[in-house]
């Protein structure tokens, strides 16, 4: 009986053993500009929800980086991302979005906001469910963060180039296109194309003066004009997926290599 309260009492001291910091709190503040997105875009602040998701990638990037360099990686943390994600990447802009552009629409706005969040959800899902069966060299379908980015710096470009006014867009019929845009988000999220992950650590291992003095340029060019720049570089990946997708559709396969003499013979 008393070795039974023992190993009671070490399971009870199991299950509250204490998580790693370190990753866990750059997980949170993923979380925590994901919420403070929502807050502002319940108060009408539609950039700045834009941008405190933006923020939350950089975060939600980071953290698994973290662990990785520092050996902290634990289920626990991979569930903490997965639940974070969510909230920053689909429940935030889905909402923004709505709010942003989809409200005058009524139902079929509020279903397609919705939409965009399921099929982020199950996006997760799965991503949670090939980590061991896929390559991490791309992903099957658009990240979600990809996705949630593509929909705020669209926010942002619209902002840069004065197409909103306080009384909502300029043009009705915008409403209809974000819908469309929301609409196709959603489906590449929960599709089979396939995206470039950059998950390669020989990518920056590389030394190639060119291309730091391409990384420092395009760090200028997002420092004077970050509503331009940051769109078009979500809409070049978001664009890039399909694109690859066609042009293999169509590339002619390669040329068998010649058979030897024996195997001509037989």
């Amino acid at each position: 009986m008393k070795k039974k309260h023992k190993d009671s009492r070490r399971k009870r001291f199991d299950m509250h053993k204490g998580v790693y910091v370190l990753p866990n709190f750059v997980t949170s503040l993923n979380l925590f500009f994901g919420f403070f997105a929502i807050i502002s875009a319940t108060q009408g602040d539609f950039v700045k929800a834009a941008f405190c998701v933006l923020l939350a990638g950089v975060f939600d990037n980071l953290d698994g980086k973290v662990a990785r360099a520092t050996n902290t990686t634990s289920q626990f943390g991979v569930e903490y991302d997965s639940l974070a994600d969510l909230v920053s990447f689909g429940v935030a802009p889905g909402l923004t979005m709505f709010l942003w552009a989809l409200q005058p629409l009524g139902r079929l706005g509020w279903l397609v906001a919705f939409l965009f969040v399921a099929c982020g959800a199950l996006r997760l899902a799965r991503f949670n469910t090939q980590t061991a069966v896929v390559s991490s060299d791309y992903f099957v379908g658009l990240p979600i963060p990809a996705g949630a980015g593509m929909a705020v710096t669209t926010i942002l470009f619209y902002d840069k180039l004065g197409w909103v006014t306080p009384e909502g867009l300029v043009n009705s019929s915008h409403h209809y296109i974000m819908l469309v845009w929301l609409f196709c988000l959603a489906f590449l999220m929960v599709s089979t194309i396939k995206y470039y992950s950059f998950k390669k650590p020989e990518m920056f291992r590389h030394k190639n003066f060119y291309a730091l003095v391409t990384l420092i340029g395009l760090t200028v060019l997002i420092a004077m004009a970050p509503q331009l720049v940051l769109f078009f570089m979500a809409l070049t990946y978001v664009i890039s997926g399909p694109l690859t997708k066609f042009i293999k559709m169509f590339r002619p396969p390669k040329n068998e290599e010649p058979k030897s003499e024996v195997e001509k013979l037989v």
